[in-house]
């Protein structure tokens, strides 16, 4: 697995910022429970052994992941958008939401944000939007591990108050043992109104 190096980072300590937190995002695609984010601020070149984009990554490794992080971070901090929030607005704008507060929790302030993916409205300050971040910079990457695994919790969780949908394997998306249990059982107070939109249509 490739190395992946600071380019982002140093172009921007280049012209005077201090401290750049990457962001990111897991729990955008899910049926059910709530969109979180990641800011991460790391050290200036640190290498961490196998960080990369979590989704090619093993949960095992995530989870160790996580706590090299949060051991090695300058700085980082995790919120989450609800599905009451994600029933309100859209999926697009909580995530925006959650990493807004991402970075507004972070207990150093960031002078820059690089934001994985390609919308980066409204925040507070200077931000960059990178498409397939988490597999280009070191910050994203990290703030990708730590948003995925404080999901997977989540949903561990969820499973427990839930369990007839099968939560802790599937994470929440839309597999076919998932899309059974709500047939059979109909949607629960986590799940996304706009996201099973098919039981109704079922119905007509």
């Amino acid at each position: 697995m490739a190395v992946l190096e600071y380019t982002l980072e140093s172009e921007l300590r280049d012209v005077g910022y201090k401290a750049i937190c990457g962001v990111d995002e897991a729990g955008r695609g899910p049926l059910c429970g709530p969109v979180v984010a990641a800011a991460v601020i790391l050290p200036d070149g640190l290498y961490i052994e196998g960080l990369n984009d979590s989704k090619k990554l093993t949960e095992k490794k995530r989870e160790k992941l996580y706590d090299e992080i949060c051991a090695s971070a300058v700085a980082y901090a995790i919120a989450e958008s609800s599905v009451e929030e994600i029933n309100d607005t859209n999926i697009l704008e909580a995530s925006l939401l959650a990493m807004r507060r991402a970075i507004a929790s972070l207990p150093l302030q960031a002078d820059f944000a690089l934001i994985d993916g390609n919308v980066s409205r409204d925040f507070q300050l200077p931000v960059r939007a990178v498409v397939h971040g988490d597999a280009t910079s070191p910050s994203i990457a990290a703030a990708s591990i730590l948003a995925k695994v404080t999901r997977d919790r989540m949903c561990a969780e969820l499973d427990k108050q839930y369990p007839m949908y099968g939560i802790a394997k599937h994470k929440g998306y839309g597999t076919k043992i998932h899309m059974d249990a709500l047939r059979q059982y109909g949607p629960s107070p986590i799940h996304r109104t706009k996201f099973i939109r098919f039981l109704s249509d079922e119905k007509k």
